[in-house]
């Protein structure tokens, strides 16, 4: 039985993908962006996510076996160093302060709550998109949702980072109606300080699917101080033109409420910025339109 990790299903999604959309979030990412709002994706593995401001501090997840939960007078520490995830505290914790990121699925039990949507995606021409974290890097489980969701009629969609072997993309390329390819940064330097990764291998992979003749939506993260330039504007558009099968470019105005999230998983954020302001995402926008017959649209 094929099982994959999931950190999220989001029913009635209205911006990964065509129409209303059900979004099956994924565990693990190869990448590490500096400003990821994700970061429970991250990890290929479950994690302990703890909110401070939910906890009561009535000490029922001293139950933990290592203990890393200690409260006194109605205070509770909680010291990660001995963790080994059994998540003993989190069914013990009534607050819902304890969380478990991440957990096993069959296709069948995904599945499960896609069908529950039908409705929804036969009217507005939605359905089914995976995202992350980077679902190819679960691809067997990728396939097979994807796979399952092709044989139920649906619409299916996928985001990714570009970045994984070559042999995978052609596999599920077959099974996917709209691929919703990140763009991150247009300079080689840019991208391996950034993200950890270099840019070789997700431009041939983009440009394997344009040649498959596959649909494609560039998407392009507008990050402060970082890609906010004439010259990475111009080079998505650039790209754009270069590619037959792009039919639409979405720029991605940073947010910052990703930051808040990585406390609760004993981490820090890697990246601060104030966002851009909406005349400033119109400028870009209008900027990157002036370059390409190919549609630009702020998400």
């Amino acid at each position: 039985m094929i099982k994959g990790l999931v950190f999220n299903i989001q029913r009635f999604s209205l911006h990964d993908g065509p129409g209303i959309r059900t979004a099956v979030f994924m565990k693990g990412c190869p990448l590490r962006c500096k400003w990821c709002h994700n970061p429970e994706g991250l990890r290929s593995s479950p994690e302990l996510e703890y909110n401070p401001a939910k906890c009561i501090g009535c000490g029922r997840c001293s139950v933990c076996p290592k203990g890393c939960h200690v409260t006194e007078n109605g205070v509770h520490e909680f010291d990660r160093t001995n963790c080994v995830g059994c998540f003993a505290c989190v069914e013990s914790c009534p607050a819902g302060a304890l969380l478990q990121a991440g957990r096993e699925y069959t296709v069948d039990e995904v599945m499960k709550t896609v069908d529950s949507d039908r409705a929804y995606y036969e009217n507005s021409g939605g359905g089914m998109t995976l995202s992350g974290g980077e679902p190819l890097l679960q691809p067997e489980f990728s396939g097979a949702l994807l796979k399952a969701a092709k044989e139920r009629g649906l619409n299916t969609a996928i985001e990714t980072s570009g970045y994984a072997p070559t042999d995978v993309i052609k596999e599920i390329s077959p099974l996917v109606d709209v691929f919703l390819f990140d763009v991150k940064l247009t300079n080689e330097e840019d991208h391996k300080k950034y993200t950890g990764v270099g840019r070789d291998l997700i431009l041939s992979n983009l440009r394997f699917l344009n040649d498959e003749g596959r649909e494609i939506v560039l998407r392009c993260p507008i990050i402060p101080g970082v890609n906010d330039d004439e010259l990475h504007f111009g080079a998505i558009a650039d790209l754009a033109n270069e590619l037959d099968s792009v039919v639409r470019v979405d720029l991605e105005p940073y947010h910052d409420l990703g930051s808040v999230k990585y406390a609760k998983f004993g981490r820090e954020a890697g990246f601060s910025a104030d966002p851009p302001s909406k005349d400033r995402m119109e400028e870009i926008r209008e900027y990157v339109q002036q370059k390409t017959p190919k549609r630009v649209k702020i998400s």
